[in-house]
């Protein structure tokens, strides 16, 4: 129980003043070196037309397929002079093949970049990304990016296309997968910690990468959750909740932005000035390349806003991108396009400029073999290090949603029923883009786990994932009969979630229903584990099961980390960062929603015409910042440093949280805020501060954060961005489900 004591303030009304402020821009500028643009200078004046329209093509080598296969004869092209980049090469000796035909066979000899989705590791897996911001752990996010550039780096790879950070709210959303939930705040900490894991301090560093900050933007607001589909959203919206993780990019150095595949209020992003060009460049003054997606450029004559390829790379060159990925368009039409006055050639050359810079701070200039050292691979790919990272990684990530009577952690004296169509899997459990993870031999399954731990069990699959066989019921029944508790390891492939894979269901499958209906029957208790890359409809399953173990895709050591956390080796502290809904008929659902102007929850409200659903409750079945623990925290004697703010001085706020129980272990201690009355509305409560604190069993900590003039800004309907003087009511809590219980206000 949270028992936190009320301010008593008599509350002043704050006249309606705003203070506008100019929002910080500390971006690292990639131009600011002066000996390589004076190289840059020497280098474009040699060039020909053609051959800087070359530095803005990528094409893919076909080693892994990421999207549609296009049989571009890139060999001849980059002989040519005429290919700036490679992407999903993956072999050392290949790479050094392609740098060598780029170096020694063409007429200025201009290095290549190499690409490759490395989006939770390379070799070693790590969770997936949804899977790591439930950690909350920004040290720990940024290390594992930074293993995981290592690893890339050593066969000769020197940029990847991550971190994924799109804000979304629906979970049919497959790529949900790839992102940090529904907060923005939380997506723009989680984003500076990702990009500095993968660019390190210096671009020149051969053991880090260029980031690519992508889906720039508003992709993970498609209308239905439906991939690739249209977005449409006001400007604040997309302002204030889409578009800061892009900023905190753009602030913490990304060297590269991706465009989206979706339009965004009528025009396709790959070829929208307002995002690339005003945004983006102008206002944010970001000054590394733009690339688009792929075959994104292509993808514009669908979209149905050009007639033909020429138009559409034109179209993409003008409004700020910089490099075509897959498509080809670029390197066939652009020089029609300058030669018929369509495009300006000096466009032309800022686009190369953008690309060459890069390749001069990585140092391809000076060695552009520097990134292939065949002795550091072997000695760096899951290397032990990285492997224990990623258990430790993967046990912080998982959150425990359940825990009737304290079923968990288990005993060793408990005889295990281990049970379910995932608890033998070493395929699905490292979840999609797993960069060259190995999928049989490395990857451990839960199974492996308890045999490596010498636990007391009983193995049976019970079913398939999805097929609709039951034959495998009755073994499942006979070891569940002669068990003590059923640990059941369930739902989705790797498939079901990610790229071109959302669902109007996200329920499990309806074998693994039927399984743990019949399992429910012997009367045992059961604990259920969930690999899934998406919040699930759990709503059924929460009632039958006794706890329930999030665990989502959890990488190359998930088995171990499984076992870790249900024997209570590591007490699990994840916390969720995406609701999860009683049912799809909620989605969108997420915490920090708008009142309406008859909120369900005032008293002097009719109960009837209020804004609720007449079948479930408008909560989701678990909020954001839910996560249970094996011990219990209490927090008390909340203080506030002042009861007003000022841009002088911010307020500390602090708390007492004490660890009640009989484990240690970690909490995540969260911070919200809500503007009682603004210009525009505003959400019913926002989070502006969080710690992860270890406690051992009865210490007692003050946790304490700041808050500032900048916490309380957002973009006005006159889209400025302001903090407006007026009473502001705040919370700490373990989780997004509490009421405020404490007031401040902010004025000039």
């Amino acid at each position: 129980m949270i028992n936190i004591m009320r301010n008593a303030l008599i509350l002043l009304v704050v006249m309606s003043l705003l203070l506008s402020c100019e929002q910080k821009n500390s971006v690292k500028h990639f131009s600011s070196n002066a000996e390589v643009e004076r190289k840059l200078d020497s280098l474009l004046s040699l060039m020909t037309l053609e051959e800087k329209i070359g530095q803005t093509v990528l094409f893919s080598s076909h080693s892994t397929v990421t999207g549609p296969v296009m049989n571009h004869n890139y060999i001849t092209y980059l002989k040519q002079g005429q290919v700036g980049a490679i992407f999903n090469a993956t072999n050392a000796d290949f790479i050094r093949k392609l740098q060598k035909i780029a170096v020694e066979e063409t007429r200025l000899g201009i290095p290549l970049l190499f690409g490759y989705d490395v989006i939770h590791g390379y070799k070693t897996i790590f969770p997936i990304p949804l899977a790591e911001s439930c950690s909350w752990d920004l040290k720990l996010l940024e290390k594992t990016a930074k293993v995981a550039s290592k690893e890339a780096s050593s066969i000769g790879l020197n940029w990847t296309f991550a971190p994924m950070i799109d804000v979304s709210r629906d979970p049919r959303w497959g790529r949900v997968a790839e992102g940090n939930g529904e907060d923005t705040y939380l997506a723009s900490k989680i984003t500076t910690a990702r990009v500095k894991g993968i660019q390190g301090d210096d671009l020149a560093d051969p053991q880090t990468l260029l980031s690519c900050a992508k889906h720039f933007a508003a992709y993970g607001a498609p209308q239905a959750g439906r991939d690739y589909h249209t977005v449409d959203m006001s400007e604040i919206t997309l302002r204030n909740v889409y578009l800061p993780p892009f900023k905190s990019a753009v602030q913490a150095g990304a060297a590269t932005f991706m465009t989206a595949f979706n339009e965004l209020n009528g025009v396709p992003a790959t070829a929208n000035p307002f995002l690339l060009d005003q945004i983006l460049r102008k206002e944010w003054g970001f000054d590394g390349f733009v690339v688009t997606d792929y075959t994104s450029v292509n993808e514009m004559i669908h979209h149905g806003n050009v007639n033909t390829l020429q138009e559409a790379g034109e179209e993409a060159i003008k409004s700020g991108v910089d490099m075509d990925m897959q498509g080809g368009v670029f390197r066939k039409f652009l020089a029609k396009s300058v030669k018929s006055g369509k495009v300006d050639e000096s466009r032309i050359t800022k686009a190369a400029r953008s690309v060459l810079r890069m390749k001069y701070l990585l140092g391809l200039f000076d060695d552009p073999y520097r990134y292939l050292d065949a002795q550091n691979a072997s000695d760096v790919l899951l290397h032990p290090s990285h492997l224990e990272l990623a258990r430790t990684s993967a046990a912080k990530s998982m959150v425990l949603l359940k825990n009737k009577q304290n079923i968990l952690p288990l005993r060793s004296s408990q005889k295990v029923a281990l049970i379910g169509p995932l608890a033998d899997d070493e395929y699905h459990i490292l979840g999609n883009w797993i960069g060259q993870g190995d999928r049989s031999g490395t990857a451990v399954s839960v199974k492996e786990g308890f045999e490596a731990r010498g636990a007391h069990f009983s193995y049976a699959k019970g079913c398939e994932i999805e097929a609709n066989n039951k034959e495998g019921f009755e073994k499942a029944l006979q070891v569940a009969k002669n068990a003590d508790v059923i640990v059941l390891v369930a739902g989705e492939t790797e498939r079901m979630s990610g790229e071109a894979a959302s669902r109007t269901s996200i329920s499990l499958p309806d074998i693994q229903k039927e399984l743990i209906a019949a399992l429910n029957e012997t009367g045992k208790p059961i604990v259920l584990v969930l690999f899934n890359g998406r919040p699930l409809d759990l709503s059924w399953e929460s009632t039958i099961s006794d706890a329930i173990l999030e665990t989502w895709f959890s990488g190359t050591a998930g088995g171990h980390a499984i076992t870790d956390v249900l024997y209570g080796d590591v007490n699990p502290s994840g916390k969720l960062t995406m609701s999860f809904p009683r049912n799809v008929g909620q989605i969108p659902v997420f915490y920090n929603e708008k009142h309406t102007g008859r909120p369900h929850d005032i008293p002097e409200a009719n109960e009837r015409y209020t804004s609720k659903f007449i079948d479930v409750p408008n909560s989701p079945l678990y909020p954001f910042g839910f996560g249970l623990s094996y011990t219990t925290f209490d927090y008390k004697n909340v203080t506030l440093s002042s009861d007003t703010l000022t841009t002088q001085n911010p307020i500390t706020v602090s708390v007492e949280v004490t660890n009640s129980g009989n484990f240690d272990g970690e909490e995540i201690v969260q911070l919200y805020i809500k503007d009682k009355v603004a210009s525009i509305t505003r959400p019913v409560k926002e989070l502006k501060g969080f710690e992860k604190v270890f406690l051992k069993k009865g210490e007692m900590q003050r946790v304490s954060f700041e808050l500032t003039v900048e916490d309380l800004m957002f973009y006005n309907s006159n889209l400025e961005w302001v903090a407006e003087p007026g009473v502001f009511e705040l919370m700490i809590a373990p989780n997004s489900d509490h009421p405020f219980t404490h007031f401040f206000k902010f004025k000039i």
